[in-house]
């Protein structure tokens, strides 16, 4: 995995915190995680996409990115993170997926 992210001045500050210093390398690891977890993601949906755009599938698929909402909802709530939260992350993602899928439909002509 990459290199945790660093910031200006935290070297002197986490030298005089060790506890903290342990801490925000844990959120640093994981942030650079998430984005390469995104980014994934994103690999995968433009596949979908290209595909969609070949075959004149339409962008969006509404049942299933409620589904999905749902099914992520209840994944939040068992795992103790605010549904909510999860909601609006998710439609976020879901949203610039289907910008993507917009944008390689306009592009195939279809």
């Amino acid at each position: 995995m990459s290199e945790p992210l660093t910031r200006p001045g935290d070297n002197a500050e986490n030298a005089s915190d060790p506890v903290l210093a342990g801490y925000r390398a844990s959120i640093d690891n994981i942030d650079a995680a998430l984005i390469h977890i995104l980014a994934e993601r994103f690999r995968i949906t433009q596949a979908v996409g290209a595909y969609k755009a070949q075959t004149s599938l339409p962008a969006s698929d509404p049942g299933r990115e409620e589904r999905q909402i749902a099914r992520l909802r209840k994944l939040a709530e068992d795992a103790q993170l605010d549904p909510d939260f999860g909601e609006k992350f998710l439609r976020f993602i879901i949203d610039e997926v289907i910008r993507h899928h917009e944008r390689a439909k306009a592009k195939s002509g279809s």
